[in-house]
């Protein structure tokens, strides 16, 4: 008999095909779970939360932001959600929530209603319409935040043992995702119900079936690459897999701070970034994932194709073939130089001493750059469903392409040749 749907689970999928028919449904979750009154709930329109909700309502004359995460079959799940304490007892910058309810199924967040935007939105405002000074402040902001997250990181950094690994809940945004819970069944997850069996609608009508897809060498603007759609989440699932992480040490770390989950306050002389939903927090989180995911969504997947695919089919050109047993897949998205700028940040406040750090401390594995590879690549191909036209889904054929041809070329470095990830990679590299 299959398991009931949960009540987040069963609100996220009604807000997806009407988010009118939520609202009661989440006033009457709120008002259980809290024991407050909920007045005037509205679900907000956002592309970023994929895997959650977000929206705002009034109690006793005051106005809140809630937020919930909900993982497809999260119930089977261990571990424990939205440790926000931890974050701030570490010293990291941190909204702490009035309200919270930690229980699977029932996980949400209620905090105090901000004015300040959310970094995600500053950035996208930039993204459509380029300001040289306002990039400045948005660069120092992140170097500052960066700053601080090396060194909680280096403060709080330890051995850890298996159990201690598998017991994280970010593997719930990676490994987890690769397979069928309880027993981690592979292939299964996101994995099978995304791509397993299903076809790729491409560029100039072309169609392909996975096999073709996930089988074949990509050769991404020219460049051949070893590694396929196929290989690669077969090594995600090897290597990724939970009790295997612990070998670089565990730090205390938000695990899934991309820029919506991130305030922007204006102040002087550097703008503050602080964080807000930390559902996969941790105190013992596998050092080289704390910062994989911020890392690749708020750079690599902007601009626009990731989030907002209609944008990027109408800027960017993309075309796909099969020739031999080659998938050549050509586009001219690139990183834009706001999120270079970025890119630029991360990489020099945080990683590459990071990198420095754990070596020193003999915990930096040999195969590190795959280790953030592979997680870089499941990055975008789990979090949502990347093929063109799906029930529910957003992309098109244009958009499809560039996500594939991102993701392949973070999997692994082109066999000649350069990209922005060998750049990322080479710049971080440990002396």
């Amino acid at each position: 008999m299959a398991k009931a749907m949960s009540r987040t689970a069963h609100i996220r999928a009604v807000a997806k095909a009407d988010p009118a028919q939520a609202d009661p449904l989440l006033t009457a979750l709120i008002a259980d779970l809290f024991g407050i009154g909920v007045e005037r709930l509205t679900i907000n329109t956002d592309r970023y939360s994929l895997n959650s909700l977000n929206g705002f309502f009034s109690s006793d004359g005051e106005d809140f932001f809630f937020k919930f995460h909900q993982e497809d079959g999260e119930e089977a799940m261990t571990g424990e959600y939205y440790r926000a304490d931890i974050l701030a007892r570490a010293g990291l910058p941190v909204d702490q929530p009035v309200h919270v309810s930690t229980l699977p199924g029932e996980q949400l967040l209620v905090y105090r209603r901000r004015a300040d935007p959310r970094f995600s939105d500053v950035l996208f405002d930039l993204d459509l319409a380029p300001d040289a000074e306002a990039t400045d402040r948005a660069a120092a902001a992140e170097a500052a935040l960066n700053d601080r997250l090396l060194t909680v990181a280096r403060e709080t950094l330890s051995p850890i043992t298996r159990e201690e690994a598998t017991a994280e809940p970010i593997h719930r945004l990676f490994h987890d995702r690769l397979v069928d819970m309880p027993g981690r069944h592979y292939p299964g997850g996101r994995l099978t119900a995304f791509y397993v069996g299903q076809s790729f609608a491409l560029p100039g009508g072309v169609e392909l079936p996975w096999e073709a897809v996930a089988n074949a060498r990509p050769c991404l603007n020219g460049r051949a690459h070893s590694l396929g759609l196929q290989a690669l989440f077969d090594r995600a699932h090897d290597r990724l897999v939970p009790r295997r992480m612990g070998d670089a040490g565990g730090t205390v770390a938000h695990g899934d701070a991309h820029n919506a989950n991130v305030w922007y306050t204006p102040a002087d002389p550097v703008d503050l970034l602080s964080f807000f939903d930390p559902a996969f927090a941790g105190d013992k989180v596998p050092s080289l994932m704390g910062e994989v995911k911020s890392t690749f969504h708020n750079v690599f997947a902007h601009p626009f194709w990731l989030y907002h695919p209609d944008i990027a089919t109408e800027r960017f050109t993309a075309t796909v073939h099969l020739d031999g047993e080659s998938l050549m897949i050509d586009t001219d998205w690139q990183v834009s130089p706001l999120r270079a700028r970025l890119l630029e940040a991360k990489a020099l406040h945080f990683w590459k001493p990071w990198l420095a750090t754990l070596k020193g401390r003999d915990l930096l594995p040999e195969d590190w750059e795959e280790v953030m590879r592979l997680a870089f690549f499941l990055c975008p191909t789990l979090v949502m469903n990347l093929r063109a036209g799906v029930p529910g889904g957003a992309h098109t054929p244009v958009s499809s392409a560039i996500a594939l041809s991102v993701a392949l070329a973070a999997g692994s470095r082109p066999v000649e040749g350069r990209d922005a990830f060998t750049d990322f990679f080479d710049a971080i590299r440990p002396d």
